[in-house]
């Protein structure tokens, strides 16, 4: 099967698509032929090797894990001979996080894990885009346990994370204030925000407006910046930045306006049921900015390293050899 691998740390460039072994299911395990999957910025980090410290991880020298990708939507292929859940020929979506492996034609994947049918009528562009931006930014926003009345401001709402955000913090009826640049307004507003900043003409921190939640959905911001726009027992959700750790432990003990960062995030089953049902409700969609074929990897991730994505970046998986 064809996979696009790379073999040390580096540019764009150091991807490429080659022939390699088709996976074969474990007992518990689905063999998945991917139709479709997403280049996010968590890839771009994994294949540049940034920050340095992650090497202690995926590898000090060269990366361990030569496949990137999590997001998938596509076909069951087989099935393990103790799956009872999933049948030969079910449309399913879903992320392996942690393995990895969805910029291939095929993947393995435990039935129990973070995977499930695909809403009805929904194409696999559109369920690849669903996974990865979305249950980090659950991740990111349960501490804040929102509800009705409250508000939440989002800022970098035309990601990936912060277009998932906005939708979900509506789900939960929350007040949604987005923080973007001029381009993605109006995509924001018809997300369900009920107000938008431009971040190219405002500094929402200078506005004197408070919030019970600020998520920072693209890494940029810093609690001290956000502390004063934020109500008495305010929370700051962080998506990024190791600082952020000490900051969780800091400040349950001292002050009322506290950092929330949540590390490791979880990617369940149940959450993906649960996006499922809101696609499905009509109170979510994916966000799509891009698609490439499988064969413009290199293409497709020059442009998430340029950090102006809006949403998500899709790659396509047509190989006749496996139709």
């Amino acid at each position: 099967m064809r996979a696009v691998v790379h073999d040390t740390y580096g540019p764009p460039d150091v991807l490429r698509l080659e022939d390699v072994d088709r996976p074969v299911p474990r007992d518990d395990e689905v063999l998945i032929k991917v139709h479709a999957t997403t280049v996010s910025r968590t890839d771009s980090a994994l294949r540049a090797g940034q920050p340095f410290v992650s090497r202690f991880i995926t590898g000090l020298r060269r990366p361990r894990r030569r496949i990137l990708g999590s997001d998938l939507a596509g076909v069951v292929e087989a099935v393990g001979s103790t799956v009872t859940e999933f049948k030969v020929g079910d449309h399913v979506f879903g992320i392996n996080p942690w393995k990895f492996g969805t910029h291939a034609d095929f993947l393995c994947m435990r039935a129990g894990g973070a995977l499930a049918p695909t809403p009805a009528g929904m194409p696999f562009d559109e369920a690849a885009a669903v996974c990865d931006g979305a249950i980090l930014a659950l991740n990111a926003i349960r501490p804040a346990r929102l509800r009705t009345g409250q508000r939440i401001l989002i800022y970098g709402a035309s990601g990936s994370i912060g277009t998932a955000a906005v939708q979900l913090a509506r789900s939960f009826g929350a007040d949604v204030t987005g923080v973007c640049r001029t381009g993605s307004i109006e995509l924001v507003r018809s997300l369900g925000a009920d107000e938008v900043i431009d971040s190219t003409q405002e500094d929402f921190t200078k506005n004197g407006r408070t919030y019970d939640a600020i998520l920072d959905a693209v890494g940029n911001l810093t609690f001290s910046r956000c502390r004063g726009s934020l109500k008495p027992g305010g929370v700051y959700l962080a998506t990024d930045g190791l600082q952020n750790l000490v900051l969780t432990l800091w400040t349950a003990r001292i002050g009322d306006k506290r950092v929330r960062f949540p590390i490791p995030p979880k990617f369940t089953k149940q959450d993906v049921v649960f996006l499922k049902q809101l696609i499905e409700a009509g109170k979510y969609r994916a966000v799509i900015d891009r698609r490439y074929p499988l064969e413009e990897i290199v293409e497709a991730t020059r442009y998430v390293d340029t950090k102006q994505k809006t949403g998500n970046v899709v790659l396509t998986i047509t190989d006749n050899r496996w139709s």
